[in-house]
């Protein structure tokens, strides 16, 4: 059979079977991503003429496919948070991606090097990589869609964490890719990432989003209404604009994953009760899923062809360890502090699902520069993605309905939530 055609009719079949994925989750309190990576798993296995599913030879297509998914689901990410944005609302994600974000990229680079004896380089890579929370494989613990009013913390800081992460996960991301540099041609400058990678465009991406969202946002709420053109938009402009905020921020060298997030999250603020938000995230959440499930089949794929195979026991270990002691301990150590009861602040620790976001990094910091342990590096993050998905997988659904069940909903503090945004 022709390849084309095989591919078109399995990411015909794959995107079909989505349309009935959330009733078949939520009556199996399974994940579906388990279901679709065994499903490519066994599709490798048995299948010729498939595309070869290997990130490191096939790493222009790992890194653009990941990248799409990423700041699709970035954007609906953004558009299903019911908590307006303040730094008093938001404390609980912010000190997520800030104290737990940091101890998690330390300690997890400090094991590499010194059980994996990774270089430098290497280490740091594994840390950017592993300590971000997903925000594409972890909507069994994240709020539902626009106005469903879920007022629960632990649900809204695994969500809104997700969102943010890339505000400190990419800039060590370049870290390591300069330190990768310096170490095999003498070029790259500490400083410039400092100035450049860390402060610039960190900055400039968090004001393109709010700016780029603010005009969005009166275009669409206030022109288009005045003219009763908006029912004709429909949630075709939350695309349109996820491209256009990403690659206009990208065109300013500044991070384009925090843009869209935080454009999102400013067009929503900016009329929070609209209805025209459910369309915006209906949209997304259906691209999402189609492109979900292709990287979800190639990645099962990639676990039986060959990206496993530098895999050791000590690696092994380490991914476990990654899991199930550094992201708990340092997301509780980091929410310490807070009013949250400790059965949350477990939960928001334990539930710091690894996923597609670190296949990006990955795959782009090897494109950037050369690192001396990257198919190593591949594995274990092959290997922990999949530990994350079997223990999540298998806990998120049955654990989100105890909490709620035991809390009820109810947010440690009252959030004052208004009818319109400014």
């Amino acid at each position: 059979m022709d390849t084309y055609v095989l591919v078109l009719l399995l990411i015909g079949f794959a995107s079909l079977a989505m349309a009935w994925m959330p009733v078949i989750t939520k009556k199996t309190k399974i994940s579906y991503a388990i279901l679709y990576v065994l499903f490519g798993a066994v599709l490798y296995i048995f299948g010729d003429g498939l595309p070869l599913p290997d990130p490191i030879r096939q790493q222009e297509y790992t890194v653009h496919l990941t990248e799409m998914v990423v700041i699709v689901s970035l954007m609906g990410t953004g558009l299903k948070i019911d908590r307006p944005f303040s730094f008093k609302n938001w404390k609980l994600p912010l000190r997520l991606v800030s104290v737990t974000m940091l101890l998690s990229i330390a300690a997890i680079s400090w094991l590499a090097w010194r059980f994996l004896n990774f270089d430098l380089a290497s280490s740091l890579l594994l840390g950017a990589v592993l300590a971000p929370t997903d925000p594409v494989l972890a909507a069994d613990v994240q709020v539902g869609g626009p106005q469903k009013n879920e007022r629960n913390d632990v649900k809204f800081a695994l969500t809104a964490e997700a969102g943010l992460n890339d505000g400190l996960a990419f800039p060590f991301t370049w870290l390591a890719v300069v330190v990768a540099q310096i170490a095999s041609t003498g070029e790259g400058s500490l400083t410039d990432w400092l100035l450049t990678d860390l402060l610039y465009r960190i900055g400039v991406g968090l004001l393109a989003g709010y700016l780029l969202g603010r005009l969005l946002a009166y275009l669409v709420f206030r022109k288009s209404g005045q003219k009763n053109i908006l029912e004709m938009n429909n949630g075709f402009i939350a695309l349109a604009a996820t491209l256009f905020f990403y690659a206009f921020t990208e065109m300013l060298h500044a991070y384009g994953f925090l843009a869209v997030f935080v454009g999102a999250v400013t067009l929503r603020n900016f009329e929070m009760q609209h209805e025209f938000h459910h369309q915006l995230h209906s949209f997304t959440d259906q691209i999402e899923r189609i492109l979900v499930a292709i990287v979800l089949i190639l990645f099962g794929g990639s676990l039986v062809s060959g990206v496993l195979e530098e895999l050791s026991g000590q690696m092994v270990v380490l991914g476990l360890v990654f899991v199930f002691i550094v992201r708990p301990v340092a997301g509780y150590l980091g929410l310490l502090g807070t009013d949250l009861h400790p059965v949350q602040r477990g939960a928001i620790s334990f539930f710091g699902i690894k996923g597609i976001g670190s296949f990006f990094y990955l795959s782009f910091a090897l494109a950037e520069a050369q690192f001396g342990n990257a198919r190593e590096i591949w594995a274990i993050t092959a290997f922990t993605v999949v530990v994350s998905l079997l223990t999540h997988g298998f806990t998120a659904a049955i654990s989100m309905e105890k909490i709620e069940e035991k809390f009820g909903g109810q947010p440690a503090e009252e959030v004052d939530i208004p009818a319109k945004g400014p």
